[in-house]
């Protein structure tokens, strides 16, 4: 595998239910130390595209490939045991839960031996705690702290922090600052920056344009299950993508029957639709 291999690659991607296609032809790549913002309005098929990517779902037809090589998922867990990690919006994480716990969930550290093993509660926070602070999330200081005082973006990044600590190569997130005020919202992309920077490959769902133009390497925009632009940092303005994300040309042959219109009424509005 030489470096330039994108860890993962989807080639001609499609997904049916029955008689509905909801994914058509969907090409995508994202390598190491890269981030790739997929960018959709809400029925652009952006959650079946993550389904599909993080073994939820196995595609009708086309070709997942990691590292070069053609994979098939047999469910979430096979699809997690590869690197491939998703965090949803709202951080998967358990409001009534410690941090410690929370982070642990599922795989806790133990001390004792044999039929006498306990939960390391010491262990399972020092860890926690440092993985957090780790990523610039300094205000965490307690394992103990219960999940559910955390804010928004505190919950992010502690799940973010969980994916790494156990080995995820491609990070997954779906729309993490979309609840998110200003200030929580920043501190999530200081987080994908820094996954960045330690050689993950992370792929930013949103439909943020301005989010996204802040951490993004690479862009695609999804349009009714299909890829409708693919494109490098740089290549497009702002302004452009969110046209592309309002459907592109129909915006724009919408404006030209209104500007038609108006100027033949004498400069008056098209009225409501009765």
């Amino acid at each position: 595998m030489s470096d330039n291999t994108p860890i993962l690659e989807l080639k001609n991607v499609d997904k049916s239910f029955g008689p509905i296609d909801v994914l058509h032809d969907i090409s995508l790549k994202v390598r190491a130390g890269e981030v790739l913002c997929l960018l959709g309005d809400n029925g652009a098929g952006k959650s079946t595209l993550i389904k599909t990517l993080a073994g939820v779902h196995k595609p009708t037809r086309g070709t997942i490939l990691m590292d070069g090589e053609p994979v098939e998922f047999s469910g979430p867990r096979d699809a997690q045991e590869k690197g491939i990690s998703t965090v949803h919006q709202f951080g998967g994480t358990f409001p009534l839960m410690s941090i410690g716990r929370s982070f642990f969930v599922g795989v806790e550290p133990t001390r004792g031996w044999g039929p006498f093993k306990v939960y390391d509660r010491k262990t399972a926070n020092e860890i926690a705690v440092k993985a957090v602070q780790d990523f610039g999330i300094t205000r965490i200081d307690d394992g103990d702290r219960l999940v559910g005082g955390l804010s928004g973006g505190e919950r992010q990044s502690l799940a973010i922090a969980r994916a790494v600590h156990f080995g995820a190569r491609v990070l997954i997130l779906d729309e993490p600052t979309a609840a998110l005020g200003v200030k929580q919202a920043a501190h999530v992309l200081r987080i994908v920056n820094e996954a960045k920077r330690r050689g993950l490959a992370v792929i930013f769902i949103t439909h943020q344009v301005m989010h996204a133009m802040a951490v993004g390497d690479h862009f695609a925009v999804l349009i009714r299950g299909a890829i409708a632009a693919d494109f490098r940092r740089g290549e497009k303005t702002r302004e452009e993508i969110t046209d592309l994300m309002a459907g592109g040309e129909t915006m724009a042959d919408l404006e030209a029957q209104i500007e038609t219109y108006m100027q033949s009424h004498e400069g008056q509005p098209p009225p409501p639709a009765q």
